[in-house]
């Protein structure tokens, strides 16, 4: 009997030592899966990032010189035209952009919660821009804009002669070709978050408003768009990211024309490195890229990691 006791309290003590080998290989598994990428973005991003600090900083040309040349590059870039004209372009294609695609992608998410028939093949239409490049998007539309071979060209073979739709040549209005054709790319993903978050409210809500006898638009304006508005913000910081970054929309549509009516802070970027061999001033464009980015997204990061705190603290 007592052999047995031996035994089985020693099968135990083996087993009790086996366990926290296990859960510790198994909480150590995690971080060793994750730690490629955690590294590669490490270096993507911080590394990379201060080089090209540092590269803005230099005497740089074709290729990097590191001897320190101060903020001449950043001082030279607010002073060349063709910087601040990409810089408005991008203010401007920014609010039209976000403005235009958010009601465009609410509109679409309202109607299609009105549980429409064949609503799976609204929402693959609406959602088949997004699988879409933006190269392709807009070489397609650069046709159908195209004075050319676009509606024009087809207007006028119907026998409509006077008719005239040649924005995309005319300086003033080539812009708000961009901003049409970026808002067509992005208002089916929007619509999609949109139609998520109206999907996510609790019906029940909607149901007491209803038998108080509130008619749908207004249970909309008060209960259902303001208890979806972090996806607003969330949704909002998403496209003006994109709208930042914009680059290849405006190569393929317009290559930065007409003249530079088009230009955007990244094409102008790639220009001056790639093109010119102005490593130096191109780095400071790029940083300045990076500043209107941290100017979104460090805030959105502030305020999501506080609302957590505050639903965390009210349990």
């Amino acid at each position: 009997m007592s052999v047995d006791s031996a035994s089985l309290s020693s099968t135990k003590t083996a087993s009790s030592e086996r366990r926290p080998l296990r859960e510790r290989f198994s909480s150590i598994v995690p971080h060793l899966v994750l730690a490629p990428s955690l590294f590669a973005t490490f270096v993507y991003v911080f590394v990379f990032a201060a080089w090209t600090i540092w590269i803005s900083l230099s005497n740089s040309g074709d290729l990097p010189d590191y001897s320190f040349a101060g903020f001449q590059h950043y001082a030279e870039l607010w002073v060349n035209l063709r910087w601040r004209i990409a810089y408005n372009n991008l203010f401007l294609f920014s609010v039209l952009y976000v403005i235009g695609t958010m009601v465009i992608g609410l509109s679409l998410a309202i109607l299609i919660d009105q549980r429409i028939r064949a609503e799976a093949l609204f929402r693959t239409i609406y959602l088949y821009p997004l699988a879409v490049s933006f190269i392709v998007t807009g070489t397609v539309w650069r046709w159908l804009f195209s004075p050319t071979t676009g509606i024009e060209a087809l207007m006028h073979q119907l026998g409509w002669a006077s008719f005239h739709f040649d924005w995309l040549v005319q300086r003033q209005m080539a812009i708000y070709m961009v901003v049409l054709t970026g808002i067509w790319q992005a208002s089916g993903f929007v619509m999609a978050l949109f139609l998520a978050g109206l999907r996510s409210v609790d019906p029940d809500l909607i149901k007491a408003a209803q038998i108080d006898g509130a008619t749908m638009p207004r249970i909309y304006r008060r209960i259902i768009l303001p208890a979806i508005g972090p996806i607003f913000i969330a949704v909002a910081v998403v496209l003006l990211q994109s709208a930042i970054k914009i680059f290849d929309l405006v190569v393929a549509l317009t290559g930065g024309g007409p003249g530079i009516a088009t230009e955007v802070p990244a094409k102008y970027v790639y220009d001056l490195m790639f093109q010119r061999g102005q490593l130096a001033l191109g780095a400071a464009a790029a940083i300045m890229i990076l500043v209107a980015l941290a100017l979104i997204l460090v805030p959105y990061t502030i305020w999501t990691n506080l609302r957590q705190r505050r639903e965390a603290s009210r349990g």
